[in-house]
């Protein structure tokens, strides 16, 4: 039988709103909240540790519950519209919410399951929407990784949970210094293609068919030096206007998606 909580001053319903609001106690509790169905069912097939679910019935029927295939093992909580209101960080209502634990996110925890793999890397994203667009167009691409060097916001955010749709989830990640990760690409004789106006040549004549990892960086600083001096090669898209960027996440897109097409759209 569910626990059912009904006051908004409950220390349980305080602590999620803490863990919504402040990353430093994300960190400290090794916690995170998401909502939504879709989003945690993604959660839970990415094996992310459930620890207690919420969930509202005059919203959300409680016989959907054994939708999520999770039933047993788990501390279900029936809260109150009032309650749910309280701890809902989205607009959209559905009514269920969970509290997860975190993962590490380290490198040496991937794992591809391929010889050939095609990664994402992002510089020193600061913007939740950002990241969860890019995350949104990896998992469109189904790409085997998504690498964030010297990450400036914690990936539990809940910005970057609602802008990736849940995509947090469904495509393997891992954060480290951009030294790190530029070493680990060169341990696994991974191609290096960064996205740098200076000393660069066109994207589309780049061979991407090989193992390759594309790195993007910020709009308003771009990569740094760094990559620029250890890349495999420096690559740009041409632009045609009067401005001489896109946003990151548009421009990962046509990256990407070249080196899909290259690879006849698998990996």
């Amino acid at each position: 039988m569910a626990k059912v909580i009904t006051s908004t001053t409950n220390s349980t319903i305080k602590s999620i709103v803490l863990l919504q609001e402040k990353s430093k106690e994300r960190r400290k509790k090794e916690r995170f909240v998401v909502e939504g169905f879709k989003e945690i069912k993604l959660a839970i097939e990415a094996n992310f540790q459930i620890v207690d679910l919420l969930f509202c019935p005059e919203i959300f029927p409680e016989s959907k519950l054994n939708e999520l295939g999770i039933i047993e093992k788990i501390s279900f909580i029936q809260i109150t519209k009032q309650v749910y209101k309280k701890i809902a960080y989205r607009g959209s209502t559905e009514g269920i919410l969970a509290i997860l634990k975190t993962k590490k996110n380290d490198l040496n925890s991937l794992k591809f399951t391929t010889k050939n793999p095609l990664v994402l890397v992002a510089e020193a994203p600061e913007k939740p929407g950002n990241i969860g667009a890019l995350l949104r167009t990896a998992d469109a691409a189904k790409l085997n990784a998504v690498l964030i060097a010297n990450p400036k916001t914690d990936l539990y955010n809940p910005n970057i949970i609602r802008s990736s749709v849940g995509c947090l989830f469904s495509v393997p990640i891992a954060t480290g210094t951009t030294q790190t990760i530029i070493d680990y690409l060169k341990k696994k004789n991974i191609a290096i293609y960064s996205a740098i106006l200076q000393k660069s040549i066109p994207y589309q004549t780049c061979d991407f068919t090989k193992p390759s990892a594309i790195v993007v960086g910020t709009e308003a600083t771009g990569l740094s030096e760094t990559w620029r001096t250890e890349s495999t090669k420096n690559i740009h898209i041409p632009m045609q206007g009067k401005i001489d960027s896109l946003n990151v996440s548009v421009a990962a897109g046509i990256l990407i998606f070249e080196a899909k097409r290259q690879r006849n759209f698998n990996l």
